[in-house]
């Protein structure tokens, strides 16, 4: 449910966010030196191991299949209403390595979420950073806490279309939403095998997802934020790992993005879903309460 109160861009994904001065991961990247911060972050537990031959319940193993069953991800989270989030996003630039987590909930069938994002203890050149909330509607992104010169009490609104990444990475955690939403663009799928996330059995299927033909595929609402980042990045193609559920529901994603911003940054961003119908509100702020000041990069 949600509750109604009421720039530019420049260069490759990256210069953008820059420009907006909502570039949460690439200033987390700055501030944290040349240390390694949770270089293994992982968002929820995957046990087992890959499935063995056949058996009652596995997918077909050819590759039409496996990519049928990944690109209908996204549909069968809208038919499921709702769930709880949880995220985490590793970059890694040179040397550095760091990881943003995040956890929320998502409302599939309104395309809205709320994520509480929270940074690494020295990102900001201090020993805590207050958490970021983010507010995650059709084109556009709320933040609050965004520091950078913006007042504690007020909010940052950010037009996902004019980011050359289309959120994918701007916030600090891929948008949920689009993180399903980007698998519709499926190809090259493989079926891994069976295995467990956070207890529960899935089924295991990786392969490359295309932005460009995920954002002619898209949903409507999330169309022109995944066609911002088909321009935005150098290249359209994106790995992933994603596990099913017996439903055909997303349990776990993980989308590996490269692009530059003064030199190459990796991102391995994970989103791990469960909950499901767990009643999710948004309430957006009321103009007032938008900063207009600028932000500082």
């Amino acid at each position: 449910m949600v509750v109604h109160q009421h720039r530019r861009r420049r260069g490759r994904a990256g210069g953008a966010v820059l420009a907006v001065g909502v570039a949460v991961t690439v200033a987390a990247l700055a501030a944290c030196g040349g240390g390694a911060a949770d270089a293994g972050a992982e968002v929820g537990a995957s046990a087992g191991s890959s499935g063995g031959a056949g058996g009652d319940g596995r997918p077909p193993a050819d590759p039409a299949a496996a990519a049928a069953a990944v690109r209908g991800a996204a549909d069968a989270l809208t038919a499921a209403g709702s769930a709880r989030a949880r995220t985490a996003m590793e970059m890694a630039a040179g040397g550095t390595r760091v990881t943003i987590r995040g956890e929320g909930g998502v409302d599939f069938a309104h395309r809205m979420g709320q994520l509480l994002v929270m940074l690494p203890a020295d990102a900001a050149g201090k020993d805590e950073h207050r958490p970021i909330t983010e507010l995650l509607v059709p084109g556009a992104l709320y933040m609050k806490n965004r520091g950078a010169g913006v007042p504690d009490d007020k909010w940052v609104r950010v037009d996902t279309a004019t980011l050359g990444d289309g959120n994918l990475v701007t916030g600090g955690a891929t948008d949920p939403l689009a993180a399903a939403e980007l698998l519709r663009g499926a190809q090259e799928v493989t079926y891994v095998g069976e295995t467990e996330v956070a207890g529960t059995k899935v089924r295991h299927y990786r392969g490359t997802t295309d932005i460009g033909r995920a954002a002619r595929s898209a949903s409507p609402d999330i169309r022109k934020t995944l066609e911002a980042a088909a321009k935005g990045f150098s290249k359209d193609s994106v790995p992933f790992d994603a596990y099913l559920d017996e439903e055909g529901r997303l349990r776990k994603v993980r989308h590996r993005f490269t692009y530059e911003n003064n030199g190459v940054i990796d991102v391995s961003s994970t989103t791990l879903l469960y909950g499901f119908g767990t009643p999710v509100t948004v309430v957006l702020p009321p103009s007032g309460d938008i900063y207009a000041g600028k932000i500082a990069e």
